[in-house]
């Protein structure tokens, strides 16, 4: 059970770095391009689910994958929300919604729901003798 938490302890880290949200002419963002505090949530997390893996404490573990994947969840309403929300300008809502769907999600964050699902839904295998 370690070593597969560990690895989904991994994929999250590393997603933290990968593309996330792409924005034309600026480029690809990760999470800490996005916003430094959900990008600290998300390591202070990470060090959650590292602390629950090392004590073999399955609560803590699971406890924190879901607050990984509840944080993942906000981010994504909120990216769509804030990209939304920038082009209210727009005297029609036709052409808010055109203007915010160029920003596009990026394959980040396949990586990191797999991380937080893995670590989620590896088997204990504790025996007790």
């Amino acid at each position: 059970m370690k070593n597969i938490q560990l690895i989904g302890l991994l994929l999250v880290v590393a997603g933290s770095f990968l593309p996330l949200i792409h924005v034309p002419v600026i480029g690809n963002w990760n999470y800490w391009k996005l916003d430094h505090s959900l990008a600290i949530m998300c390591w202070v997390l990470s060090a959650a689910v590292l602390f629950g893996i090392v004590n073999n404490s399955v609560k803590v573990t699971r406890i924190s994958a879901i607050l990984l994947v509840f944080l993942f969840l906000f981010t994504l309403f909120a990216v769509k929300f804030q990209a939304s929300q920038y082009f209210s300008f727009m005297p029609f809502k036709s052409w808010q919604d055109k203007l915010a769907g160029i920003v596009k999600l990026q394959w980040g964050w396949i990586v990191e729901f797999l991380g937080a699902f893995i670590i989620i839904f590896a088997k204990n295998n504790n025996v007790k003798s």
